[in-house]
């Protein structure tokens, strides 16, 4: 098992959002922030997803946009162009309609058919056509402008993104599952794109469009304008009622859908132990009330989600008939033409859509900032100390003299593990690492590795200070079998030759056959081509760690790290695998971590740990002569 010693000190909910906003007007920010986080939390408890810094991540987002904003600009002149013509078309129209009719009044007290001709109304017509057709092309302008913005925007977060995985410390993958940095790095930047795309865009059209359509229908008529608002404001308000018991259901819908997730993963996983023990039938149990209670929720979500639309629009198709009835009696009236009341009931429609998917997109929103501030929170992780300007080559070929001069670590700068830890391993020697689990075996190796920086004295490699080397060809030098095997998803021959992908087919095989995994590959049904992956049960743990181990003696590296190596295979297949390594570190420097001391007694020097500190170091006669705490570990085992 790997120790680690986790650091849980929480950052300021704020604190590295923005690096720029500090100075006098620090404390109102705060103040700010602290509102916006409790209205956060209880927007969270309705099942809503908000952003804690709305103007900190939406400027933000902009400076992320640099190079792009230009695109961002040609969508605002085009949304606005775009209302230009989408209101002009509906007045336009009235005076078309207005004409058309006085022609055909005039053709009919004359006595003769009508005809439309140029001056009689086809001019209007395609001067009508034209409007409409410009409209199109600003609207096609405009989503496909946006949508270059958003899918620029995206790929720009995910290489930041990318980029900063790469120069974030161990500590910080420690701390944190991998589903949920995958997530932010997918799901997240996914929405955001999704929702500029559709939501800022239908967002931007709607406001311009609603507020023109207003405008001409109170220059139309203030009486009809106004029994359209009114019915407008209720329909707003019955939305808004809607959306949030839409909300705290869909809150609930998607912690029974996690819940019932979790029981049918725990069921997978574990089905061989639950058909061990005839669990089969209580599992099922579980899982079916889970469904039961998701079919409940989602039937009252669904009535909610779906009820909503109806009942605004019935509402507008109220509106709409005491309007047509109110307009009917101007228009009989003379104080409303024919043209104009088809135009105020063409800008009824423009505005009657958008109020009502307002809160839905207003929601939509919310949500896709809520997802980029969690992006921003990593790219504003503390990395890890930059390789040095000029780094120093370690010697070709290396040696392998390593030296621990009076080292101190702490996970946690406040609550040091390491104190003063000094030892030298000569070159060819064989180094056992050993101690009780979370002694601070693994965290030495970690260290060596430069997985985390120490907090004082130093290591070196051949004399020369790890600090001072590039962590790339530090780690060149190295080769590390761990009791954790990891195989990435494809072939075995290119598991066994990750570290060396320029290896040849024989190389391959032979590195196989010292680690005594050929045998395994050949009765694979595509012998090295047989297709892996890490998460595969069609191999055993013991037959992953064979696969690493060849993995390892195929990249022949010059000091070799063996965490646990043989933990998961036979105690025959073990001295087999021994020998093969005895034969490998023959001339180069080994460390050796193991619970089991049998497998180290001939070291060259023993480390024994506790609470991270060395408190015996020498060879395994020496230590038993000493009686100490190794000899206590080690009677333990053969009592």
């Amino acid at each position: 098992m790997i120790e680690r010693q986790k650091s849980h000190v929480r950052r300021n909910a704020g604190a590295k959002l923005d690096g720029a906003a500090a100075g006098s007007s620090e404390t109102s920010r705060i103040t700010q922030e602290d509102e916006q986080l409790m209205q956060s939390q209880s927007a969270r408890d309705a099942g809503i997803e908000m952003p804690r810094h709305t103007g900190l991540v939406i400027r933000r987002m902009w400076r992320a946009s640099i190079g792009e904003h230009w695109r961002f600009g040609v969508v605002l002149v085009s949304i606005c162009l775009y209302t230009v013509m989408s209101i002009a078309g509906p007045a336009y129209s009235a005076y078309m309609i207005d004409l058309l009719w006085r022609e055909i009044q005039q053709a009919f007290l004359e006595g003769r058919s009508f005809t439309i001709g140029w001056s009689t109304g086809l001019r209007e017509v395609m001067v009508y056509l034209c409007i409409w057709t410009l409209a199109w092309a600003f609207y096609s302008i405009q989503s496909f402008t946006m949508a270059s913005f958003a899918e620029r925007l995206n790929l720009k977060l995910r290489h930041g993104l990318a980029e900063k995985l790469n120069r974030l410390p161990l500590g910080f993958f420690d701390e944190r599952k991998p589903g949920e940095i995958i997530s932010r790095a997918t799901n997240d930047l996914d929405k955001v794109s999704e929702v500029l795309q559709r939501g800022l865009l239908t967002l931007l059209t709607a406001v311009g469009s609603v507020s023109g359509a207003l405008i001409m229908m109170v220059r139309y008529n203030v009486l009809l304008a106004g029994i359209f608002v009114a019915f407008a404001v209720a329909a707003m308000i019955l939305t808004r009622f809607i959306s949030r018991r839409t909300r705290v259901l869909a809150a609930r819908q998607q912690e029974a859908i996690g819940t019932l997730s979790s029981s049918v993963e725990e069921a997978y996983s574990g089905r061989t132990v639950l058909k061990a023990f005839n669990c089969e039938q209580d599992s099922s149990e579980r899982i079916h009330a889970a469904t039961r209670r998701v079919a409940a929720i989602v039937r009252k979500t669904d009535f909610m989600t779906n009820v909503a639309a109806p009942m605004v629009r019935f509402l507008s198709r109220i509106a709409q008939v005491v309007l047509a009835v109110l307009g009917v009696g101007m228009l009989v009236r003379a104080e409303l033409t024919i043209g104009t009341l088809q135009a105020f009931f063409y800008y009824v429609n423009i505005v009657s859509e958008p109020l009502t998917q307002f809160s839905v997109t207003v929601n939509t929103l919310q949500s896709a900032l809520a997802s980029v501030e969690r992006v921003f929170e990593i790219l504003d992780e503390e990395e890890i100390v930059p390789d040095p300007a000029l780094p120093v080559s370690p010697p070709s070929p290396v040696t392998g003299r390593i030296a621990f001069e009076h080292v101190r670590f702490g996970y946690d700068s406040s609550r040091p593990l390491m104190h003063d830890v000094s030892f030298v391993a000569e070159p060819g020697q064989k180094v056992a690492i050993v101690g009780a689990t979370g002694a601070g075996k693994t965290t030495l190796i970690n260290l060596l590795m430069r997985f985390y920086e120490i907090d004082g004295g130093r290591i070196t490699l051949d004399g020369i200070d790890t600090k001072s080397m590039s962590r790339e060809a530090l780690r060149l030098n190295f080769g590390m079998v761990l009791q954790d095997a990891w195989l990435r998803e494809g072939t075995i021959a290119e598991n066994i030759a990750y570290g060396r992908p320029d290896a040849t087919r024989d190389e391959i095989v032979q590195a196989a056959k010292t680690a005594h995994v050929d045998f395994l590959v050949r009765t694979m049904p595509h012998g090295y081509d047989t297709r892996i992956d890490n998460d595969a049960e069609t191999i055993s743990q013991g037959q992953r760690q064979l696969i690493t181990i060849a993995r390892v003696l195929l990249a022949n590296p010059a000091i070799l790290i063996l965490d646990e190596a043989t933990s998961s295979v036979d105690t025959k297949t073990e001295k087999a695998i021994v020998r093969a390594m005895e034969q490998l570190t023959c001339g180069r420097t080994s460390f050796v971590i193991a619970h089991r001391l049998s497998t180290i007694v001939d070291s060259d020097l023993i480390l024994v740990m506790e609470n991270g500190t060395i408190v015996e170091q020498g060879t395994h006669d020496a230590l038993l002569r000493a009686g100490g705490p190794y000899a206590d570990l080690y009677m333990s085992q053969f009592a």
